[in-house]
């Protein structure tokens, strides 16, 4: 045990951590608390980097932790935030029993907000496995509500959230077709693809659901990214396909005349819906398309591709290059 006066570290922290001493971990957590804000952010940033590195369950900790989701210091509250993210993407289920404090901190107007941002994208992390704890009306309408903040990052992350609800539940969305797809036409093209991807998932269940977005969604197979042409095609398939068909009276002609290579992702997309508008039955449509398991499966690796910058890598130090920008690397000087 350390000695009361010892001041805490991060090190310290690690290494309960590796230890699986939950209950010292606890005291400590509880003498971080005390120290100063810089001491708070560097112990906390240590817990997520072994949150990241370490086979650790945090289950026992996670409420200890929740406490400085509500410290005075707002980078406090952000670094708490970023932790329960990391948390839940890799053992959610330790992040269940602090739901309603970060359902708080989104809820909380008056928050900074990356701080909601973070809450938001934690919660819908946990809302893969566990809907029903996550999506309780009032979460879901901070949610939606908040996709109308000015700030690009928030509205991100709160659709990210709504696509995961989506996932976990589609049932859940099923009343919120209309009021998602108002925001269809944000600047954001992350926006615009997890509302989609969220329409997608809510069509999967319930196609004929899909009519109280059909004019945005036809809008958006013009949009100059193809992953969110893409799922408005896959959605538009769905819609196609269900009893009511209703808002399928349109082409595809010319959605890749803007891409000079459309990648697959779109030209299976395109392939579906055109099937499902002609009422092709048949087994050799694209795998893998108007299913929730391939969106669950796949959704991530889409992100992260739209996330990649344009251009190419360094081939000596592997720093991301823009296509246009100086003969050499910045950061090796290497030729490119």
């Amino acid at each position: 045990m350390s000695e009361p006066d010892q001041p805490p570290t991060p090190d310290r922290l690690t290494a309960l951590l590796e230890e699986g001493n939950h209950q010292e971990t606890v005291t400590w957590l509880d003498q971080v608390g005390a120290a100063d804000a810089e001491t708070r952010k560097r112990s906390l940033r240590a817990v997520r980097d072994a949150a990241e590195d370490l086979p650790l369950s945090f289950e026992e900790l996670a409420g200890p932790l929740s406490t400085f989701l509500t410290d005075d210091d707002r980078a406090v509250r952000l670094t708490t935030a970023k932790l329960f993210v990391t948390l839940a993407q890799s053992e959610p289920a330790a992040v269940l029993p602090i739901v309603d404090a970060l359902a708080d901190r989104l809820a909380d107007d008056e928050e900074f907000y990356y701080v909601r941002a973070r809450s938001a994208e934690a919660l819908g992390y946990v809302a893969v496995d566990s809907p029903e704890e996550v999506t309780d009306p009032e979460t879901l309408a901070d949610l939606r509500i908040g996709l109308e903040f000015d700030e690009p990052e928030v509205k991100e992350k709160l659709a990210k959230a709504l696509s995961y609800v989506a996932l976990g539940d589609p049932s859940r969305l099923r009343h919120q077709v209309g009021s998602l797809a108002e925001h269809l036409d944000d600047e954001n093209e992350l926006v615009r693809y997890h509302l989609c991807t969220a329409l997608v998932v809510v069509g999967c269940e319930y196609p004929e659901k899909l009519s109280g977005a059909a004019e945005p969604l036809r809008e958006r197979l013009g949009d100059e990214n193809p992953y969110v042409q893409g799922r408005a095609a896959e959605a538009l398939g769905l819609l196609a396909a269900s009893e009511t068909a209703a808002g399928s009276e349109f082409d595809l002609d010319g959605v890749t005349a803007t891409h000079e290579d459309p990648s697959t992702f779109l030209t299976d997309r395109l392939s579906f819906c055109n099937r499902q508008l002609v009422g092709d039955k048949s087994n050799d449509a694209p795998e893998g398309v108007g299913t929730i398991e391939s969106i669950r499966d796949g959704t991530d690796a889409v992100v992260e591709e739209m996330n990649t910058p344009d251009g190419e890598a360094c081939p000596h130090c592997g720093l991301d290059l823009p296509e246009s920008g100086p003969p050499m690397c910045p950061r090796c000087g290497a030729p490119r």
